[in-house]
């Protein structure tokens, strides 16, 4: 079973500060959890005046404590200690119209469930304010109007499904005997029928609910970290949004920032030996 949850709301900017601000949203003190974000590609198609960008977010990330508790212990091996996850973003952004559309999935415990954010940004038709003509145009002109935002997102467990999968694909290397063996325990999963079945898809059902309530507070926290940068173009422009981004860097990860950290420890080794 699928699920979906959708919503709506609007920033009180105008389309080209909140396509700026989605760009330059991490960090912000709503999204310390987010550890680094590399652009994987990015171009600008000219007949079509549309910008494509590919980036990929590592957060600090775990299962939520209700869905581990659904799950044998295990199953998620001993990577599920790090407490780490990857976030695949793609977006387009027309820059002609005023729209921007971006998708967002998790690449980890996708079996487990997986998560696919849709949004599409655009300025009302009755917004008179265009994207800046030129680097010299006035940040007031773009800092008026309104941008509405719309968010569809999908939750898909898959749990329990692989097992039945991979039963089936081993039956088929294995001798006469064990055939048979797996044959009548597949008889016994039969009859049980709908037992089995109501019980995995309602442990499906369960992680996506569960899914759905953290992607809800996720995204009032998304538009708050938003406001912040949004507030920052507005009162000091792309300066005051690149000094707030520092000062959020050094309260996550100190002053000299994880990288130094590590590079200094590595020369201390270096000079001992």
């Amino acid at each position: 079973m699928v699920k979906f949850y959708e919503s709506s709301f609007s920033y009180d900017y105008a389309f080209p500060a909140v396509s700026l601000a989605y760009f330059l949203r991490y960090p912000n003190p709503y999204a310390k959890h987010v550890l680094s974000t590399d652009v994987i590609d990015r171009h600008f198609d000219s007949e079509n005046q549309r910008l494509y960008t590919t980036r990929l977010h590592l957060k600090r990330s775990k299962l939520p404590p209700a869905v581990l508790k659904l799950l044998p212990k295990g199953i998620l091996g001993s990577g599920s200690d790090t407490g780490q996850s990857y976030i695949l973003e793609k977006s387009i952004v027309d820059v002609k119209e005023g729209w921007m559309s971006t998708e967002t999935k998790n690449l980890e415990w996708t079996g487990i469930l997986s998560v696919v954010e849709k949004q599409r940004y655009e300025r009302p038709n009755s917004d008179s304010s265009k994207i800046p003509s030129s680097n010299n145009e006035p940040m007031e002109n773009i800092r008026t109007g309104t941008t509405n935002v719309t968010t569809s997102t999908t939750f898909l467990s898959r749990f329990g499904q692989a097992g039945t999968r991979f039963a089936r694909r081993k039956g088929e290397l294995l001798p006469e005997s064990q055939e048979q063996s797996l044959d009548s325990t597949e008889e016994v999963r039969a009859k049980k029928g709908i037992f089995a079945s109501w019980s995995t898809s309602s442990l499906q059902r369960t992680i996506e609910v569960i899914g759905m309530r953290r992607t809800r507070e996720a995204l009032i926290k998304s538009k708050d970290g938003m406001n912040v940068v949004l507030g920052r173009l507005r009162s000091g422009g792309l300066v005051e949004v690149l000094e707030g981004m520092r000062r959020d860097r050094e309260a996550m990860h100190g002053q000299d920032g994880p990288w130094k950290r590590t590079w200094s420890q590595g020369r201390v080794r270096d000079d001992s030996e």
